[in-house]
């Protein structure tokens, strides 16, 4: 048995974290679903950048899309648009399989919204019905603007996709705002059951300390800060509040790992799959983490529900120097800082392939 079989086997779901219309077109991903156990997958602008960018795929579309679209977000929703179909459809059996709690894909608003409730709200409604899929998330940042829009999003029964978290406290807030769009539901007479996935980011930890932190304590960080996360969403599994609302018909959100490709060349290049093996989670890989995986990877201990060691690990580190509060808030407002660059230099792409093609 592989060893991604392995990982889906104890209860995770295993999604690609890319998409291209080429892996699409010659049945990289259906081979992905069919061979790796992969039973989702997500997007974000860099990835979207570089499959444009990389050849003439999307050349022919665009050629059609410039003469009656103004800008160039207009045109690249189009072109994303057209993939995630393409790819939800292919994970419309798994979505059916498991009554809806697997097989989604996901878009990501512009990252230009992340500050702006009322934009990310109207958006995120957009996309969701232009799209015409129920497998589909819309990514949402867990930003101070972000959590109200996360929690109208879902009471307008959109499913959602947290992203930008980087700790206990922010995956906390974001469950939380889930929770009251669900709560709202029920108040209202409305279904319940609207699917969520909270993202939390990983491996940005250990290459934001990789510079200070002790020798001993090296890669070590971003296991602990989602152990304590993960004890977190456990607790908040078993607690009353989401008892009484699963017992309405609504489902718990799904705590997702992301940017799980290990950064440092020294460590195990599957470092942050294995360590996050984990029932009733996400981890969404890079291709090769999943091909590293699949091809070398080890299903030992499951991560912790107690959240382990996580705490005496987290502790070293203050005693170190380094404030791991301070830093999950640096690294939240530095990923939106990137997501905005990697949304820009999409922008600029398509507006270059637009010369293109007309030319």
């Amino acid at each position: 048995m592989k060893p991604t079989a392995k990982l889906h086997d104890i209860g995770q779901s295993l999604w690609l974290d890319n998409i291209t219309r080429t892996m699409l077109a010659d049945g990289a991903l259906q081979g992905y679903i069919e061979e790796l156990s992969v039973t989702g997958l997500t997007s974000n602008p860099t990835i979207f950048d570089k499959a444009i960018s990389a050849g003439d795929a999307y050349d022919e579309q665009i050629a059609e899309l410039s003469p009656g679209l103004g800008t160039a977000e207009e045109v690249f929703f189009q072109l994303a648009l057209a993939d995630l179909r393409d790819a939800t459809d292919l994970f419309k059996d798994v979505h059916e399989r498991t009554a809806g709690v697997d097989g989604f894909c996901s878009l990501e608003v512009s990252p230009e919204l992340a500050d702006d409730t009322a934009g990310t709200i109207e958006q995120a409604a957009k996309l969701h019905r232009e799209a015409e899929r129920e497998n589909l998330f819309i990514k949402i940042p867990g930003t101070e603007a972000g959590l109200p829009a996360i929690e109208e999003t879902i009471f307008a029964g959109i499913p959602v996709n947290v992203t930008l978290l980087f700790d206990r406290d922010q995956y906390l807030a974001a469950a939380d705002a889930y929770l009251r769009g669900i709560e709202r539901r029920i108040e209202a007479g409305l279904n319940p059951d609207v699917a969520s996935v909270a993202s939390i980011f990983m491996s940005r930890w250990d290459v934001a300390v990789a510079e200070e932190a002790p020798a001993e304590l090296r890669n070590r960080l971003g296991l602990a800060v989602g152990f304590r996360a993960y004890g977190a969403y456990r607790e908040l599994l078993d607690s009353r509040r989401m008892q009484k609302l699963m017992n309405a018909g609504a489902r718990p959100q799904r705590l997702l790992w992301a940017s799980t490709g290990t950064k440092d060349p020294d460590a195990s290049d599957t470092l942050y799959i294995g360590g996050f093996a984990a029932p009733f989670t996400v981890n969404t890989m890079p291709e090769p983490t999943l091909l590293a995986f699949a091809d070398h990877g080890e299903v030992g201990e499951l991560a912790p529900a107690d959240g382990g060691d996580a705490e005496a690990v987290l502790a070293q580190f203050e005693r170190a120097g380094i404030g791991v509060d301070a830093l999950a808030a640096r690294l939240q407002e530095e990923g939106k800082v990137a997501f905005v660059k990697s949304w820009t230099d999409l922008m600029d792409s398509i507006e270059s392939k637009r010369g293109v093609v007309a030319g």
